[in-house]
């Protein structure tokens, strides 16, 4: 018996039929039957079925002998279906890369529910693609399995058959069919929520739904789209027939309007002559099931109330009177808003008028956030080796705290802001400044970057829609267009950003110069860092930070930190660190203070120094770690998932900075023996840090400030050898260490032996 029976109903869609059942026949879980139902599909579609047939055992071709429609060809589906859960597929859409392997994980961990509901995105012709709006109502937090009494804001969402996995047997007992008609799935997915005894979420965008240009059902012009009707006296036939559901009337009265509505203000979708009938019907419906105190908002109040009158000329009138009355009445802030903002606008042109003040640089580092990152060690470094620079920085009033006292600071929008962009003679940011900069001549930009990339960047996200989200290419361009240096750490960064940023600025291939800090830091530092973030003396502290998931709207399921310090023992403590894009942490902190957050950390250079080791997935702070020469682990246990979305520049499991976990299994296993430090990690770590970080030498600010700034860009500081580099070591690798002199234990030499002179840096 397979675990999954994945049921296609397939009605002329020859040119997408390929995609879709390749898109399921490519699961990395293959454990499942699929069943194509050709509903007597007038052109090839039929045959192609055929054909997979014919080279995949697991494929079932079933051809209708006349056209039932997409309910009844699912119904002829379930008939022949014998896996643990149904999974429901239209022949247009897709299933994404390793998405039953996510459901097949999700339905394991929450007992085997009833009904499992997972996410989609909307894919459309223009190849743009927007994820569901209301993904929050997914989130995985909470209790698992849960009832629909306890998540009601599951039926917020778009009730389709095609977002959620069935348990079969739940199926059979309850009898569910679908009808015939359009809109079918709704007297299946209200009945099959509110009757489930066990319901589980996945936050993961599973399926794509096709947005087609020409050819939908709902975008037709047609009378069928009356059966919204007969399909909602269905359900309310369902809850009559079981009176223990009741209590959800209010709430199904309520999407029932909500959704006569939409059909009828749909462009298209209702015959201009039969408009006036559809607004008759549902004020007869809405008499039918109105259930006393059901609206709730007063825009959802006159809508009810629109339907209740039922007639289209008051329809009419009313909607263009709500329209009128949205542009007439906006609210004063918004007025004082575009002043301030035609304001500031004029200001700016007025200064972009003066002249350039060669003895200003202004800064930024994400968008707004606060002093760090490869610009926050350029602007010490302008401060120390040019300090007749006057330097400032852009950022939110919330991380002001971070600004050095000698730097001035601006919060974006104001006239101040808008006043160092334009006259400031070098701007530096690590992303990108306002896109209605105008680039002076003169004007001198350093695009520092923030990171060595493993994933995909810039142009390159062109095929991955998942990564590139609302991402204006053209825009990208233009903004690379006015960058005239551009710092890599390395070959392959430099590789990388010529392409996937392709202008004509100068490429500084000088190092990181947030990692100078490795170079400089003692270990003074490095306790009091320590200290400052709470961890005991003695201990062993492993920096968590995992990276951002494009496939995924909240942050992924993380380890069960618990069970991990359980088995690592008492010596160890983790510093958890979530990406800044999902702003709550990993975890609570917990097991009697072992459980550190640091998400909130301005300095991630701080805690790379604090931590002793460090475990990440796909992060690019791990090409920083590397440069401190400390342990590094990876943990690489949805690398399928994650290269199908986002995509990588290459195998990190065939090229790892250290040992490598494929679970939590295995991470616990990779420290408890060792793994972590041994011979084989220091190798793989040595052959990583040597691709990756050959000028982290400390001195890559210096280098940039004297090339741009001082025109020294000939007499520059030589890079400095691996074997002299003496990054600070780690609290706990310090233990091991010869007093006065930095070298390890092991390192002494025999007495009488020659001792090589270095020199001292």
């Amino acid at each position: 018996m397979p675990r999954f029976s994945v049921i296609v109903p397939v009605y002329k869609v020859q040119a997408y039929l390929h995609e879709c059942l390749e898109s399921v026949l490519g699961q990395s879980c293959p454990d499942l039957e699929l069943i194509a139902v050709d509903d007597c599909s007038p052109d090839a579609c039929g045959s192609i079925i055929d054909e997979f047939a014919a080279r995949d055992a697991r494929v079932l071709a079933v051809h209708l002998p006349g056209n039932v429609g997409l309910g009844l060809a699912r119904n002829a589906g379930l008939e022949r279906a014998t896996g643990d859960y149904l999974i429901f597929l239209d022949s247009d859409d897709t299933l994404t890369p390793d998405a039953l392997r996510a459901v097949a994980d999700r339905l394991e961990e929450t007992g085997d529910p009833d009904v499992l509901v997972y996410d989609y995105a909307r894919t459309y012709w223009s190849g743009e693609v927007v994820r569901n709006q209301l993904s929050a109502q997914l989130t995985e937090e909470g209790p698992a399995p849960f009832r629909l009494d306890e998540r009601p804001g599951l039926l917020r969402l778009l009730m389709v058959v095609w977002n959620k996995a069935y348990r079969r047997e739940f199926v059979e007992r309850a009898g569910f069919r679908f009808p015939p008609g359009y809109y079918e799935d709704t007297p299946w997915t209200y009945p099959a929520l509110m009757s489930a005894e066990t319901i589980a979420t996945l936050d993961r965008v599973c399926v794509h739904y096709r947005q087609r240009r020409h050819g939908s059902i709902l975008g037709t012009s047609s009378r069928k789209h009356f059966d919204v009707f007969e399909q909602y006296d269905r359900v309310f036939a369902h809850v009559a027939a079981h009176p223990d559901l009741d209590r959800w009337r209010p709430v199904l009265f309520r999407r029932m309007i909500d959704h006569f509505a939409t059909v009828f203000v749909k462009r298209g979708r209702l015959p201009r002559a039969a408009r006036a009938e559809f607004l008759r019907r549902a004020r007869w419906h809405y008499r039918r099931y109105r259930v006393p105190g059901a609206p709730a908002d007063p825009r959802t109040r006159l809508r009810h109330a629109l339907i209740g009158l039922g007639t289209h000329r008051t329809y009419r009138l009313l909607s263009f009177l709500s329209r009128i009355r949205k542009r007439a009445v906006r609210p004063a802030a918004g007025l004082r808003r575009a002043v301030r903002g035609a304001a500031l606008r004029f200001h700016y042109r007025v200064q972009l008028r003066l002249p350039l003040r060669a003895d200003r640089a202004v800064f930024s580092s994400y968008r707004g956030r606060g002093h760090g990152c490869n610009p926050g060690a350029l602007e010490s470094a302008f401060r120390s080796f040019a300090p007749h620079i006057r330097t400032a920085w852009i950022a939110h009033a919330e991380h002001h705290h971070t600004i050095p006292d000698r730097t001035e600071r601006l919060r974006p929008g104001t006239a101040g802001y808008w006043t160092a962009l334009a006259r400031s003679k070098y701007l530096v940011n690590n992303v990108g400044f306002d896109r209605r900069l105008v680039k002076r001549p003169g004007q001198i930009m350093i695009q520092t970057q923030h990171g060595t990339p493993l994933k995909r960047m810039g142009l390159d996200l062109q095929d991955r829609p998942a990564a590139a989200r609302d991402t204006d290419f053209a825009e990208l361009l233009r903004d690379a267009d006015k960058w005239d240096y551009c710092l890599s750490a390395n070959r392959h960064s430099t590789l990388v950003w010529e392409r996937v940023f392709p202008s004509s600025y100068t490429t500084l291939e000088y190092g990181q110069p947030r990692n100078d800090v490795f170079q400089h830091a003692t270990p003074a530092d490095v306790d009091r860092l320590r200290a400052s973030l709470g961890i005991p003396t003695g201990t062993v502290a492993v920096l968590y930070a995992p990276t951002y998931r494009d496939y995924r709207r909240t942050q992924p399921r993380t380890l069960d930190l618990e069970r991990v310090l359980r088995g690592l023992g008492p010596r160890f403590v983790v510093l958890t660190r979530a990406h800044h894009l999902h702003g709550v942490p990993l975890a609570e902190t917990a097991a009697g203070g072992r459980v550190i957050d640091v998400s909130g950390h301005p300095s991630v250079e701080s805690l790379c120094l604090a931590s002793d080791v460090l475990v990440t997935d796909y992060s690019s702070l791990m090409f920083d770690y590397a440069a401190l020469d400390r342990p590094i682990v990876v943990l690489a246990d949805d690398w399928e998932a994650y290269e199908a979305a986002r995509g990588t520049y290459f195998d990190l499991r065939a090229f790892p900075p250290g040992a490598l976990a494929h679970g939590e299994d295995e991470l616990i296993d990779v420290f408890t023996t060792g793994q972590w430090r041994d011979a084989h990690s220091d190798r793989l770590r040595a052959a990583f840090r040597e691709r990756f970080c050959p000028y982290d030498d400390g001195r890559a600010a210096e280098r940039v400030v004297r090339h741009v700034v001082l025109g020294e860009g000939a007499r520059l500081p030589p890079f400095v050898p691996f074997a002299q580099r003496r990054p600070v070591p780690s609290a706990e690798a310090a233990l091991a260490l010869v007093p006065g002199t930095g070298l390890p234990l092991g390192s002494v030499p025999a007495p009488g032996a020659a001792v090589p002179l270095t020199e001292t840096l």
